[in-house]
């Protein structure tokens, strides 16, 4: 009967909780929710969806190269709310550029500059990838999104070179 009852107690739990998905032009886009970083808008399209309790939510999704979007949606128990939205590209930053390279454990931890969510970091950790930034100084947070300490530095980026910013 105890075991019985471990098994139902989440179970119902669960059944009261909603949840979203998400249809996001462009995927990279990151999701958040209430306030809370909840990863990039392509991991809720088909194969997960985000837990969420039921009642009104505030949505915001920011990706650098196009307009900030918030939204409300109201998810009912055990339902699930679709969001479907295509961001609006704002003007590109014109050279000279520097790369950023961000190596963190967590690869989805959340990447800020000056504030400013700019991704995740599988999108600028392998030789491949680095996100392209005017030189100058920036205070780089990176959040994990796993829970854990999160890394703050001020970095400067030069023109034409790689700046490597490595969490162990």
């Amino acid at each position: 009967m105890v075991v019985a009852m471990a098994i139902a107690v989440p179970l119902v739990a669960q059944q009261k909780a909603g949840y979203v998905k998400t249809s996001i032009s462009p995927g990279r886009a990151g999701v958040f929710i209430d306030g809370k970083y909840v990863g990039p808008a392509a991991n809720f399209r088909v194969a997960r969806k985000y837990t969420v309790a039921p009642g009104e939510h505030e949505v915001r999704l920011v990706e650098p190269r196009y307009e900030e979007l918030a939204t409300k949606i109201r998810v009912e128990p055990g339902k699930t709310a679709k969001i479907r939205e295509k961001l609006k590209p704002v003007a590109l930053a014109k050279p000279p550029f520097g790369t950023l390279r961000v190596i963190h454990p967590d690869k989805f931890a959340t990447v800020y500059l000056n504030g400013k969510y700019f991704g995740h970091v599988d999108e600028f950790s392998n030789f491949a990838q680095g996100m392209l930034l005017n030189p100058g100084n920036y205070e780089l947070r990176v959040e994990p999104l796993s829970g854990g300490q999160p890394l703050s530095e001020k970095i400067t980026i030069t023109a034409d070179k790689v700046t490597v910013v490595r969490r162990p």
